[in-house]
């Protein structure tokens, strides 16, 4: 009996080592289905294609007319937040919104100017990022147009809030920063593969992202699949 219960034990252990507890202040989404993400209903525009990696599927979006919209926004009422996601730039247009959080003015039922943006901008063969933050008494840009990646690879992005400071990151680097007066968001919505209004269409591939009510350092970012490096 007792070698039983140290088996059990030792195989428990395993697993929650396989699989870590995630913390209640935390979600991770992924693309990898076209029906629910997030555990909130999807709406497709155009033809956004579900393609295999060597680390599950991905949302692969062509940069002309395909967008999917989620049904809730992620970091809504969060002070202070981090804000991944692992994605693949193919190129293409210049400017590239290629996931939006907005919330919605419940007296109308319409997008307010309060959201949050992960943004690129493509230069020939490599890209830089564009974080962007606004609401009421606050609105920020973080983009270094010095600072670019080849296009046609996985990277981690990132943006985080502490109470204080607004900062960007690519694969844990620090990319720029500014002070805010940050104010949490209501209740909205998310779009990836443009802007919520259609606009700013983008070319390439999403396999996931991560909300944290809570400021993380690059130590504790999500770390790229293995199979995407």
């Amino acid at each position: 009996m007792k070698g039983l219960l140290m088996s059990i034990l030792t195989g428990t252990l395993l697993a929650m080592a396989a699989f870590p507890a995630r913390a209640a202040d935390q979600s991770v989404w992924r693309f990898d289905n076209l029906s629910a993400i997030g555990g909130a209903a999807v709406h497709v525009e155009g033809e956004p294609k579900l393609i295999d990696t060597p680390a599950g599927k991905a949302l692969w979006f062509d940069g002309v007319d395909d967008v999917v919209y989620v049904d809730k926004h992620p970091l809504a009422g969060a002070a202070r937040f981090t804000w991944e996601a692992t994605f693949r730039p193919d190129g293409g247009a210049f400017e590239q919104r290629w996931m939006h959080l907005s919330e919605i003015d419940p007296a109308t039922g319409k997008d307010s100017d309060a959201r949050f943006l992960f943004e690129i901008r493509v230069v020939e063969d490599q890209w830089y990022l564009d974080a962007f933050v606004t609401g009421p008494g606050y609105k920020c840009t973080l983009a270094v147009p010095e600072k670019t990646f080849p296009v046609g690879k996985w990277y981690h992005v990132a943006q985080t809030f502490d109470g204080k400071t607004y900062k960007a990151y690519v694969d844990g680097v620090l990319q720029a920063e500014g002070e805010i007066d940050f104010k949490a968001q209501g209740e909205g919505h998310t779009s990836a593969g443009a802007r919520i209004n259609q606009v700013s269409w983008f070319h390439g591939a999403i396999f996931d992202s991560r909300f944290t009510a809570k400021a993380l350092s690059p130590s504790e970012f999500e770390k790229i699949p293995a199979g995407l490096k």
